[in-house]
């Protein structure tokens, strides 16, 4: 059993933001590979789904991306999954929009998100998969822009990474992380 987890805030209000990307591969993934179906289980929305040739649980918080963490600890307890057959999907603002930063491990990197699964389940060894959102400087508050919905002129693009972060998901259940991270890490390409 793999738990591969969507980060990202709850609510009509917050779903075309750039700090839902991880909400937005977690849907690609649930209709490429699941049964389009989410259930509620441990303060998150959980779809059942096959993906790579193994059996996985997508998940999404639904506990604000500050705490995501809790959700996370309490479906690896109550599946007896290892911190290792975890696979976050999260936004990153340090990185160009579009680009997939694959690793089986690391520190949080100022993302609360990971933060707050790395404090509750007590490792940072678990592999993830970032999206570039930055398009340029950020300029103003740092909150404010990852809370903003992407401008129209990113939108193509933003559907392009989801899709391409989607397929590197499922190339790294099939064929695993280190594979995933030499054919998937970098701008969107053709693959």
């Amino acid at each position: 059993m793999r738990l591969i987890v969507g980060l990202g805030n709850p609510g009509e209000k917050y779903r075309r933001t750039r700090h839902n990307v991880g909400f937005m591969v977690a849907d690609a993934l649930t209709a490429e590979y699941g049964g389009h179906h989410w259930y509620e289980e441990a303060d998150a929305l959980v779809s059942d789904a096959e993906i790579g040739g193994q059996t996985a649980l997508v998940v999404k918080p639904q506990t604000f991306m500050n705490r995501s963490g809790a959700s996370v600890a309490e479906l690896v307890a109550a599946h007896d999954v290892a911190p290792a057959d975890v696979l976050v999907v999260v936004d990153d603002v340090a990185i160009d929009l579009g680009t997939l930063r694959i690793r089986e491990r690391g520190g949080h990197g100022g993302h609360n998100g990971l933060r707050s699964i790395i404090e509750l389940l007590g490792t940072e060894d678990f592999p993830r998969l970032r999206i570039g959102i930055r398009r340029g400087e950020v300029a103003g508050d740092l909150a404010d822009y990852v809370l903003a919905p992407f401008p129209d002129e990113d939108v193509l693009v933003v559907q392009e990474a989801v899709g391409f972060a989607a397929e590197a998901v499922e190339w790294a259940m099939r064929e695993g992380t280190a594979s995933a991270m030499s054919r998937y890490n970098g701008p969107l390409k053709q693959t």
